[in-house]
């Protein structure tokens, strides 16, 4: 792709040696000799770095500079100034300029920096779509079902985010999500960060248990060149990258001793210090964290610090497990159908009413994200429109627990007659003779049927079983 540069300089001598090299250098270069013919190119071209001199005849560079910030603040600006004129070059930094050179220009020097320059414009870009597309559907919109415990879970978010919209400061709540692996912890951190006061600033979300310990200090408050081995250049870190927005530390628990005394540091005090540097920076970011860990038990256990884990948890947020959510099972599960055969080119796929009971009983250890990714694979191998039970890789699996023969409910009688049961007719007859045998002992029961004791629960319920009274 071939890059453009405005050249806005009176010298007609300097301007045209300038624009000769860059288009040997393969960028398509245009010269203006004032701002305001420069303004007037503006209207109706977009290039990627402007290179202006400060005295010009009518406007001054600085002032073009400005203009051309409101105009369109994609565009890099560069100004030349005198030899010795730094007072006018710090003018221009202040006014938006990307960079200054001092005359007399040196011809490699302006090249090296107008790369640098449309890099950044570059990298500013991605990091403009990826926050726009991260945005899209990261609210509570995105936190799909209306069982009970979702909606007392929406309902805490919504009275957090009220809260911090009355705030006077920025310093927001730290905020600690607890839940199982799958459960959607980050769809919450996001929606904090999407609907709340810094949803125009950066999400920055690091996964400490991805980064090897060792590693990951560097990776969050960054290094000066030489402060390791392998620290061959200045390179800020993760924490800098959300100044004005959301850092999102998921599986905070898996932080080792050393590194969270850091952390302690920078929710305390929002300062931070690169290795090998001895000076602090100020940052300015709301922290949230996540784990599926027990930190109240590894604070017992002298694996991580009480200090730290009373400041995480501030506000805490428990997310329920996919078991405990009811008929949000069939609601996701519909979700993601629908999702997948979109991707996929099959938009007409459904469950047969044995797949969706099949659904519902399952215990679903990997909560949500299992859910997701066990339909994306029943999607791609689908041949027909219906999703039958054994479509669904589900097969197989018993509460967690092994399941012996001996201990299995006697099989149901086979119908007499040629019309077969209902289905909700042989799930009542199989979980009354469940019952029955264990001496309606619901854990028992609840194993042997493959289910948890609460889904076991809803189906007596739901099915208006009673225990016989033994007194008649």
């Amino acid at each position: 792709m071939e890059h453009s540069v405005l050249i806005v300089e009176d010298d007609e001598t300097l301007a045209d040696n300038i624009r000769t090299y860059l288009e040997r250098k393969g960028y398509e270069a245009q010269v203006c000799s004032s701002a305001e013919q420069a303004l007037d190119c503006l209207a109706c071209q977009h290039p990627d770095v402007l290179l202006t001199d400060h005295c010009l005849p009518g406007m001054t560079g600085i002032e073009l500079i400005r203009q051309v910030r409101s105009l369109d603040a994609q565009v890099k600006t560069v100004m030349m100034t005198a030899h010795g004129n730094i007072e006018c070059a710090v003018e221009a930094m202040k006014a938006g300029a990307y960079d200054f050179l001092t005359k007399p220009v040196v011809l490699a020097e302006l090249k090296l920096l107008i790369e640098r320059a449309i890099e950044t414009r570059q990298l500013e870009h991605r990091l403009s779509f990826y926050q726009h597309r991260d945005a899209r559907g990261a609210g509570l919109d995105a936190l799909i079902g209306e069982s009970a415990p979702m909606r007392a879970l929406k309902a805490m978010v919504h009275q957090v985010l009220d809260a911090e919209s009355h705030m006077t400061d920025s310093d927001l709540p730290v905020v600690l999500i607890n839940g199982e692996t799958g459960t959607g912890k980050e769809l919450i951190a996001r929606a904090l960060h999407y609907d709340g006061v810094r949803r125009d600033g950066p999400f920055v979300e690091v996964n400490c248990a991805s980064i090897p310990s060792h590693l990951l200090e560097a990776e969050l408050f960054g290094h000066e060149k030489g402060a390791y081995t392998d620290a061959k250049e200045r390179r800020a870190g993760l924490v800098e990258a959300a100044d004005g927005g959301t850092l999102f530390l998921d599986e905070v628990g898996e932080i080792d001793l050393a590194l969270q005394a850091k952390l302690l540091k920078l929710l305390e005090d929002r300062t931070i210090r690169r290795l090998g540097s001895v000076k602090e920076r100020k940052v300015d970011l709301r922290i949230i964290s996540a784990t599926n860990c027990d930190l109240e038990q590894m604070v017992k256990d002298g694996r991580f610090r009480r200090d730290l884990f009373y400041r995480l948890r501030i506000i805490a947020i428990q997310v329920p497990p996919l078991r405990e959510r009811g008929g949000d099972v069939l609601t996701l599960a519909r979700h993601f159908l629908a999702l997948h055969g979109r991707r996929y080119g099959k938009s007409d796929l459904q469950f047969t009413v044995e797949a969706e009971a099949l659904l519902r009983s399952y215990d679903w250890p990997g909560n949500v994200r299992e859910l997701r990714n066990m339909l994306e694979q029943t999607v791609l191998l689908a041949r027909g429109t219906r999703i039958t039970p054994d479509q669904l890789s589900l097969a197989g699996y018993h509460g967690g627990s092994p399941v012996h023969v001996e201990d299995c409910p006697p099989p149901l009688a086979a119908p007499v007659d040629d019309d077969p049961p209902s289905l909700p007719e042989v799930e009542r007859q199989l979980v009354l003779r469940t019952l029955e045998r264990t001496d309606w002992n619901v854990t028992k029961s609840a194993r042997l049927l493959g289910l948890s004791r609460d889904m076991l629960r809803y189906r007596i319920e739901k099915l208006g079983l009673e225990r016989p009274d033994r007194h008649h």
